[in-house]
C-alpha cells in the first residue's frame, strides 16, 4: 500500500486551475478502520447478509480469509464520505455535489474486518456540464499493510458552479 501521509487538495479558485491539476494525486485521506460494526449496519441497510460478510465463527472457520470481509459495495460506498472530506476545499467556488456514475470497478482485495483503509484521489478529467463541472478521478482504496489495493474504481462526480 502506498503509504503516503495525508495530503491536503490543492485549492482551485476556478475550473482552470482546476484542469491544471488534471493527472494528479489530489488527495490522500486519513485512515478509517472498518470495525465488524460497520459492516453489521451496512448488512442491515442492504439486505446482504452472507455469512461470509456477517457470521464471525463461520467466516473464521471456513472463510479463506480467515475471518469476516467487508462488503464489496461498502468499500466502494466510502467514497462519497472521501469526497466530502475534500472536494470542499479543492473547489471552494463550486457548491453541492452529486455522484454522477462509475466507469469502470474492480475489487482487488478482500478488506478484513478491523483492516484500516486510506483513499487516494487522481483526477483525470475535468470538464464543463449543464451549469456543473465533471470531474472524473481515479479513486483508491488501499488496505494498511497489504500491497494491493481493495478497490480502484474510476469515478464520476459533478459539482455544481
Amino acid at each position: 500500500m502506498n503509504s503516503s501521509p495525508v495530503t491536503l487538495p490543492p485549492r482551485c479558485d476556478d475550473v482552470q486551475a482546476l484542469q491544471a491539476c488534471v493527472g494528479q494525486e489530489v488527495y490522500v485521506s486519513e485512515v478509517l478502520r472498518i470495525e465488524q460494526s460497520r459492516i453489521d449496519q451496512f448488512a442491515q441497510a442492504t439486505g446482504d447478509f452472507q455469512w461470509i460478510h456477517v457470521d464471525v465463527e463461520r467466516a473464521k472457520r471456513e472463510s479463506p480469509f480467515g475471518g469476516t470481509i467487508a462488503h464489496g459495495f461498502l468499500s466502494l460506498s466510502l467514497l462519497g464520505k472521501f469526497y466530502e472530506d475534500f472536494l470542499p476545499a479543492l473547489m471552494p467556488f463550486a457548491g453541492f455535489g452529486l455522484n454522477y456514475g462509475l466507469n469502470r470497478v474492480r475489487f482487488m482485495s478482500p478488506v478484513p474486518s478491523g483492516s484500516e483503509m486510506r483513499a487516494r484521489f487522481r483526477l483525470d478529467k475535468v470538464e464543463p456540464v449543464q451549469g456543473a463541472i465533471q470531474l472524473v478521478f481515479i479513486a483508491t482504496l488501499d488496505i494498511v499493510g497489504h500491497s494491493k489495493p481493495a478497490c480502484v474504481a474510476e469515478s464520476v462526480v459533478r459539482r455544481q458552479v
